[in-house]
């Protein structure tokens, strides 16, 4: 089989069925997906809790075997211990030895990986430093908070330099303060060279962050490509204007080109469902002397994709029950 050299992950009609209860009730969980990932990108996972995210991961990873398909890294099947070699990875639910310091941790899988000496503390010296960590490099890990965890548990990703970091869910139960450090920090994994692959169910991170994204809903694919395609940037879904000082008599007229008016005081916000209304808008303004305080678009993003292909999936569901 030939595969692109650039394609980091190659994944052909891959499936995973599972057997559940008594009777052995199959459960499809992943339903002939097919991707790619292209080396040096970031790559976002997408789909709701149970949407067949990790059991793909999973896959990858060479945990679980697929019931059909195929998937490759590096050009070799995920078997493969040499593309193996090149892949750090950070399951969703780590399992942290907490009694270990975050240097002992990281010397500890830094073993598995044949790496000793100087070599290896070198290299855990950097990663802590990385991942912001030099202070708490003698601290248990139970005494560490979530955000702390997930950050070691990215070095420990990191500890043999992979070419392609894979990340299950690694912004999963942070504040917004360590949602921001690991997304700042798979910024910087990016500008170092490395492909990040990571699954999430949080659509406004993966909106941030990356270059393409796969989103996926009851293990079918439902949405492919470039983040800026996929939401259309340029298409503007409605207008918020906020105006100050509009008289009884603008309002009234202001009222049938909004689809929604609140009034604060002497404050009027408007939202507007498109630019075409914006200029008749600013005419009202004009002739009654009031003060434009804010005009601001409000463009499509990754969550309206995601509930529009949500509702798409539901309906389906619902044609076939």
């Amino acid at each position: 089989m030939n595969i692109d050299s650039e394609q980091i992950i190659t994944v052909h009609h891959l499936s995973k069925i599972f057997k559940v209860g008594f009777w052995g009730r199959r459960v499809t969980a992943v339903d002939e997906l097919s991707l790619d990932v292209q080396r040096g990108e970031i790559y976002g996972f997408l789909g709701p809790n149970g949407a067949g995210k990790t059991t793909t991961i999973k896959m990858l990873m060479g945990l679980i075997y697929p019931s059909q398909g195929t998937a490759h890294l590096f050009g070799q099947p995920v078997g493969d211990r040499a593309a193996k070699a090149k892949v750090g990875f950070l399951p969703e639910s780590p399992y942290f030895y907490d009694y270990l310091t975050s240097r002992e941790f990281l010397r500890f899988y830094g073993h598995l990986f044949g790496l000793l000496g100087s070599m290896l503390e070198k290299r855990i010296d950097e990663l802590l430093e990385l991942v912001g960590m030099v202070h708490a490099r003698d601290l248990q890990l139970r005494k560490f908070s979530k955000g702390m965890l997930q950050r070691v548990g990215i070095a420990q990703a990191l500890i043999n330099d992979p070419e392609l970091v894979i990340l299950d869910e690694p912004m999963s139960g942070l504040d917004p303060i360590g949602r921001k450090e690991v997304r700042d920090l798979i910024v910087r994994l990016k500008e170092s060279g490395k492909t990040v692959m990571f699954s999430s169910h949080i659509l406004h991170d993966a909106e941030l962050l990356c270059d393409r994204v796969a989103m996926i809903m009851k293990g079918k694919l439902v949405a492919c490509g470039l983040v800026s395609e996929l939401i259309d940037h340029g298409t503007t879904q409605e207008v918020e204007m906020v105006v100050d000082r509009l008289s009884p008599e603008g309002i009234e007229a202001l009222r049938p080109l909004a689809m929604k008016t609140v009034l604060h005081g002497e404050r009027v916000m408007a939202i507007l469902a498109s630019q075409r209304q914006v200029d008749d808008a600013l005419e009202i303004l004009r002739a009654n002397k009031a003060k434009l305080v804010s005009l601001i678009p409000h463009k499509a993003s990754l969550e309206d994709l995601f509930i529009r292909k949500a509702k798409g999936v539901q309906q389906v569901v619902e044609v076939h029950a």
